[in-house]
């Protein structure tokens, strides 16, 4: 009888010793109530409880998890019906809270994020909805931390996945965008065209500049070439005006060296200015325009008289000039 006993104090110490040993894995924490009511608080390691008097009551991680929020209706502020999802990261940073503070952890943490999407959903518009989902994301983040650090919880980042339109405003939007692009189109056209038109403007104005100044310095040119043309025309004209007075005044010094040297020059003279009288009015009569001269056989005589008398004078003048003195 007394074997059996001890057999049955063996059983039953072996079994709570092995009951008091409770080993918690890294990453992990667990409660502990001794008759109901809180005792401590297991951290990872091996642990030691009171057999039959501590119970384990709740053991969870404390790394970060994800909560994934279903798709859910709202509301935006111009009255367009959309559906949105999100994804929540958060951890257990206080244990003890996170099971005493809320009955069911996961279920409070779901209602309160659709809460709050609901609520930042309605206080934008539709096109709002799209272009500000980074502010939605932080206003979401500091919202749910603030409100479930009560549960010893940290909601370390949120994030909206999709943001889906009601089939209708889809529909509409697509029917607006396609608007859009087709009125932006137009005016991509019309401002080409109109880029088109200012250009060709442009060159025909450019072209007729560009005419007028080659017209102009093709005048100027010309202008000048005329000019050119009139002095060296001018020129040729005084210098061969030049050369003949030489030589009238070269065939004049040898007339008068001749004269002073032979005894007929005089005669020879007279017929030398007679006969070229006589070729003046053949040449004036050669023109190609017909003219009729007329011509009084007694004053040639008189003009020969008159060369005579000139000739004498420039005799004696070159008579005086070689004797110095007057004879």
């Amino acid at each position: 009888m007394e074997q059996l006993f001890l057999l049955i104090l063996l059983v039953f110490g072996g079994s709570g010793l092995v009951g008091s040993v409770k080993v918690v894995n890294q990453g992990n924490e667990a409660l502990v109530e001794r008759l109901g009511s809180y005792n401590k608080k297991l951290e990872p390691g091996l642990n030691f409880v009171v057999p039959f008097l501590d119970n384990i009551v709740y053991k969870q991680t404390i790394r970060e998890k994800v909560l994934d929020i279903p798709p859910q209706q709202c509301i935006t502020r111009d009255n367009v019906s959309i559906t949105v999802d999100a994804v929540v990261y958060w951890r257990i940073v206080d244990m003890e809270k996170a099971y005493y503070k809320v009955e069911n952890l996961h279920s409070a943490m779901t209602n309160l994020v659709l809460t709050q999407v609901r609520a930042e959903m309605g206080k934008l518009e539709l096109d709002d909805t799209f272009t500000a989902r980074a502010q939605i994301n932080e206003i979401l983040l500091r919202d749910l931390d603030i409100a479930t650090d009560p549960w010893g919880v940290k909601v370390t980042r949120v994030e909206l996945r999709d943001i889906i339109p009601a089939p209708a405003v889809l529909e509409a939007m697509e029917l607006q965008m396609s608007a859009e692009r087709r009125k932006r189109a137009a005016i991509l056209t019309s401002e080409g065209e109109r880029e088109s038109a200012v250009n060709s403007a442009k060159g025909k104005a450019d072209a007729q500049v560009l005419e007028a100044e080659a017209h102009q310095k093709a005048v100027i040119l010309g202008a000048e070439a005329d000019q050119k043309a009139v002095v060296l025309r001018a020129q040729a004209e005084r210098q061969q005006q030049i050369l003949q007075a030489q030589a009238i005044a070269e065939a004049t010094d040898i007339i008068s060296q001749k004269m002073q040297t032979h005894a007929t020059a005089k005669q020879a003279l007279e017929v030398l200015l007679a006969l070229g009288y006589l070729d003046m009015g053949a040449t004036i009569g050669k023109s190609g325009s017909s003219k009729v001269m007329f011509m009084d056989p007694r004053t040639i005589p008189g003009t020969l008289e008159g060369i005579r008398s000139i000739v004498s004078d420039s005799q004696v003048d070159a008579s005086i000039s070689s004797n110095g003195n007057f004879s």
